[in-house]
């Protein structure tokens, strides 16, 4: 038995999830939804170009759900992820899972989304095993802050690193898929790394590299 390791936004589903759901909660009336997209916006550009600062998005991201149960908020996750992520869920990656699993492989999801969308995101294509980035709950409610090393970049690692230790895992024969140059470097850890739908600075690594590159639709 292997890993099968799988990004999420552009990967598993033709979009970003935070990005979606910072719409969303423009219609919940959360935020004001022109404004607070024109900045999400800004900041998703930056990390297109590998240039954000994961730290600010997420504190950008999460104001909103300040002082809010977990338990609120899933309970308005849940209707979304089945009406706005499923359509969005790309069949490759549906077929890919399904052949990991038909092998025997562990499937795990590391995102650089917060795990209060990735978790049923996730549980959606039958996954139960993520790693994403956490969410601090004070007093029972979200604080608007994380926890921990978050899932981003090089903190990929990091966190898959603790993550196989405390599961008695380990990388030998490990597969991971992404769309993101952001992912190189846990891409260069794995014994197959598989590039889908690439940006620019991934496909042209993946060339040079001779990486499978798969098209998923």
């Amino acid at each position: 038995m292997a890993l099968a390791i799988f990004d999420l936004d552009e990967t598993l589903i033709h979009g970003d999830c935070a990005t979606l759901w910072s719409e969303q909660m423009g219609r919940l009336g959360w935020v004001d939804s022109e404004s607070f997209m024109r900045r999400n916006h800004e900041l998703m550009d930056a990390y297109s170009h590998g240039k954000l600062a994961m730290e600010e998005f997420m504190d950008f991201s999460l104001e909103p759900m300040s002082g809010r149960t977990p338990e609120e908020v899933a309970h308005l996750v849940e209707p979304w992820v089945e009406e706005v992520i499923e359509p969005i869920i790309f069949s490759d990656a549906c077929k890919a899972i399904a052949a990991h699993r038909q092998a025997g492989d562990r499937i795990l999801v590391i995102s650089a989304s917060g795990t209060h969308l990735v978790k049923p995101i996730a549980a959606r294509l039958g996954i139960d095993e993520v790693l994403g980035i956490e969410l601090e709950v004070q007093h029972g409610v979200y604080s608007g802050r994380t926890v921990g090393t978050l899932t981003y970049r090089e903190g990929k690692i990091t966190r898959l690193l603790q993550w196989l230790d405390a599961e008695e895992e380990n990388l030998e024969g490990a597969t991971f898929y992404s769309d993101s140059r952001n992912d190189l470097p846990l891409l260069l850890r794995v014994d197959h790394p598989q590039v889908v739908n690439p940006d620019p600075v991934l496909r042209e690594h993946a060339q040079k590299a001779g990486w499978p590159i798969h098209h998923w639709k």
